[in-house]
C-alpha cells in the first residue's frame, strides 16, 4: 500500500540511490540477484525529482573493515573497533564519542580508482550528484550520511537541505547495511524516509532490517510501480 503522499511533490523530494556499484553486484561482495534491481531504479531516476544523488563505498586499500588488514582474522569474523585517535584529538573529553562498535571483516571491496567501486553498467547515473564514504582509513561508514559516531560526514545531508528537501526515496545495496543505516539516518535529521522495497537487495533473507526501519518511522512503498503510477509525480 502507498503511503499517504499528500504533502510530497517532486520540488521537495529527493532519490538517494546506495552503492550500485560493481563490487556489489558482480564483484567480490556481490550481493544476490542485485543486477535484479537496476532496472526498477532507472525507472525511478525518470521520475522528476528535485536532487538525485548516487552514493559510493570508497575504501583505501588498507580499510579497517577488509580483513586481511587483521591478522589471524578471516572474511566475517567481528572484531571490536574504537574511534579513531587522530579523529577526535582535538574534541574536547567530554564530547568524544566513547562508544565502542563491533565491525564484521569484508572481502576487500570498492577500493579508491579500481573497477569495483564505479556504478554499475546499466545504470543510469548520469546527473547523480555523487557522495562518497568509507574513505577514512579507520571508520565504517554505512550511512551515505555520515559514521556512526558522526566524525566524518559526506555532505548529503547538506545538498539536501540547500535543495530544501523534505522527502527521501531510498533504493539500493544492501538493504541490511547501507540501506537501512541511511534511512535511519535520513529519519533522525528530520527528513521524511521511504524505502522502495523491490528497489532493494539484502544481504539475508530474514528481513529484520524492514522491521527495525519500520520501527524508526521509516515508511516503506512495496513496489516502485506505486510511485511510478502515482498523481504526485506524473502531474
Amino acid at each position: 500500500m502507498l503511503p499517504d503522499l499528500t504533502h510530497v511533490e517532486p520540488s521537495n523530494s529527493a532519490i538517494v540511490v546506495i552503492d550500485v556499484q560493481n563490487d556489489f553486484v558482480s564483484g567480490s561482495l556481490a550481493v544476490r540477484d542485485a543486477e535484479q534491481i537496476i532496472s526498477t531504479i532507472n525507472a525511478l531516476l525518470t521520475l522528476p525529482f528535485a536532487l538525485k544523488v548516487g552514493s559510493q563505498d570508497y575504501h583505501p586499500a588498507n580499510h579497517i573493515s577488509f580483513a586481511r588488514n587483521h591478522a589471524g582474522k578471516k572474511e566475517f569474523d567481528k572484531i571490536t573497533i574504537f574511534p579513531p585517535a587522530e579523529l577526535v584529538a582535538g574534541m574536547p573529553e567530554d564530547e568524544r564519542p566513547l562508544e565502542a562498535l563491533d565491525q564484521v571483516l569484508w572481502p576487500v571491496h570498492c577500493v579508491q580508482d579500481t573497477f569495483g567501486v564505479a556504478f554499475v553498467d546499466g545504470l543510469e547515473h548520469e546527473g547523480l550528484e555523487v557522495v562518497r564514504k568509507g574513505c577514512d582509513v579507520g571508520v565504517e561508514c554505512y550511512s551515505a550520511f555520515e559514521d556512526p559516531w558522526g566524525l566524518t560526514n559526506t555532505g548529503l545531508k547538506d545538498k539536501l537541505k540547500n535543495k530544501e528537501i523534505s522527502n527521501i526515496f531510498v533504493v539500493g545495496i544492501a538493504g541490511d547495511y547501507c540501506v537501512k543505516f541511511t534511512a535511519l539516518d535520513a529519519k533522525k535529521h528530520g527528513f521524511r524516509t521511504f524505502v522502495i522495497k523491490d528497489a532493494v537487495k539484502s544481504v539475508s533473507d530474514e528481513g529484520t532490517e524492514w522491521i527495525e526501519m519500520t520501527k524508526a518511522g521509516v515508511e516503506i512503498i512495496d513496489t516502485a510501480e506505486e510511485l511510478l503510477t502515482s498523481k504526485i509525480f506524473s502531474q
